[in-house]
């Protein structure tokens, strides 16, 4: 029981913390910053995949393939913002005139 109390505080405490840092970045920043933290998730995913190789019934390996599915999902996603944020950044080539024959 006290370590599902210390277990719960912790995820409160790192709810609000969170919400508050994230809240106080401006707009400009917020892209860059949910990227980076989204391709953080590996470590996530690697965790993920480590507690569900010690399942010990099938409710456990079915939280556990929930866990990995979500985390790939998070990591993937991440990837895809930077590549988006990035592209936003490229030098645009002018688009070419149609040559005229004749």
């Amino acid at each position: 029981m006290t370590e599902g109390v210390a277990l719960l505080t912790v995820f409160v405490l790192s709810a609000f913390t969170g919400y508050e840092v994230i809240s106080k970045v401006s707009t400009t920043l917020h892209t860059p910053l949910m990227s980076g933290a989204n391709a953080i998730h590996g470590v996530i995913l690697i965790g993920a995949i480590l507690v569900t190789g010690r399942a010990r019934d099938t409710v456990e390996l079915w939280v556990g393939l929930v866990a990995v599915f979500l985390a790939t999902l998070n990591l993937v996603g991440g990837f895809v913002v930077t590549d988006r944020m990035l592209d936003m950044f490229r030098a645009r080539t002018p688009a070419r005139s149609p040559r005229r024959h004749g």
